[in-house]
């Protein structure tokens, strides 16, 4: 059977992540998660301060290229080697992470939907909606924790990159989704909805 592929998008700590997650958890290893983080270019030739300073907001910053490619040869249940990339040195790592297709395969970031040649591959396309203020305080909370950033550093980015950006080219990518979840409801009654449309869709494959 080729691999069903979910396309998962959303602004920055929108929840997407989170319900990428929930949905590998409950399908187990009938699940492939593929994150689109993986996919950023390349920074480690830019110096201090410029690197960490650069938009990493905008489609351009990822290899999108590879991205698609990726994809398509998993829905033709072709292996791929991942790229892997460190957000504390905004660089891509030497080492590569090889993937076999799966049953289901979760692609899950920014600019999921925001690529025509990606949303093509996509048998499923979800995307989490969540108000602004709630996104910026949970990235606030997991930067600081999980990267290392300072609050004044943090709000400073999110003023003049990630809510532009969001406004400019996540949040318009909405109107391609099948299925729209918020994420302020619970995680088990979204990962329930996309699980209910998997279904769906996959029955309406076999027809």
């Amino acid at each position: 059977m080729q691999p069903f592929i979910v396309g998962i998008a959303g602004a920055s700590c929108s929840g997407k992540t989170e319900l990428a997650r929930g949905l590998a958890r409950h399908l187990r290893e009938d699940a492939l998660p593929l994150a689109l983080d993986h996919y950023y270019i390349d920074r480690s030739h830019i110096p201090e301060p410029a690197r960490s300073n650069f938009n990493f907001d905008q489609p351009e910053a990822l290899d999108a290229q590879r991205l698609i490619r990726d994809v398509e040869s998993l829905k033709l249940s072709l292996a791929i080697e991942q790229p892997l990339y460190s957000f504390v040195t905004h660089s891509r790592l030497p080492e590569t992470e090889p993937l076999a297709p799966r049953p289901v395969v979760i692609v899950e970031g920014l600019f999921t939907l925001h690529w025509k040649r990606l949303r093509d591959t996509l048998d499923l396309s979800v995307y989490v909606e969540t108000p602004d203020q709630e996104c910026f305080d949970r990235r606030l909370k997991r930067d600081v924790l999980e990267r290392g950033r300072t609050p004044e550093s943090i709000r400073e980015q999110y003023a003049a990159n990630v809510r532009p950006m969001a406004e400019a080219f996540v949040r318009p990518s909405a109107q391609y989704a099948d299925l729209m979840v918020s994420g302020l409801t619970p995680l088990d009654t979204s990962i329930a909805a996309v699980l209910n449309a998997i279904e769906t869709r996959r029955a309406s494959q076999g027809d």
